[in-house]
């Protein structure tokens, strides 16, 4: 790890939904927050912290380089709200609609979508 991708930047494996069944827990029983860009699949889980899993598909987004953006971003903004978000276990989901949004507008929605799992997760 270099000097600038430093400790503040790392994306723990314990913070990702990595199995199919990790995954799978999620789309039994989802509750849902979304915009016409972003979908938020998310559920309780007994770990004691929240972990994300992305579910960007290249049907939508043939390029790889929009991908990687997408998921840069997600992870991102998934690390600096980590510390708020209850127990829960997300999927986030990216509709073709986002292609037409720069970063800053993407992080304007994912922010949107993160206060409403914030609020929703602590109902939970």
């Amino acid at each position: 790890m270099t000097k600038k991708s430093g400790h503040r930047y790392h994306f723990p494996r314990q913070y990702r939904l990595v199995t199919a069944s990790d995954y799978q827990s999620v789309f039994n029983n989802p509750k849902r927050v979304s915009t016409s860009e972003l979908l938020f699949l998310y559920c309780k889980n007994n770990k004691g912290f929240s972990r994300l899993g992305l579910a960007i598909a290249k049907k939508q987004f043939p390029l790889a380089v929009d991908r990687n953006r997408i998921k840069r971003l997600v992870r991102e903004s998934f690390r600096e709200l980590r510390s708020q978000l209850s127990s829960v276990d997300i999927v986030v989901m990216a509709r073709k609609n986002l292609l037409n949004m720069d970063n800053v507008q993407t992080r304007t929605q994912l922010d949107k979508l993160w206060g409403q799992v914030i609020y929703k997760g602590k109902l939970l």
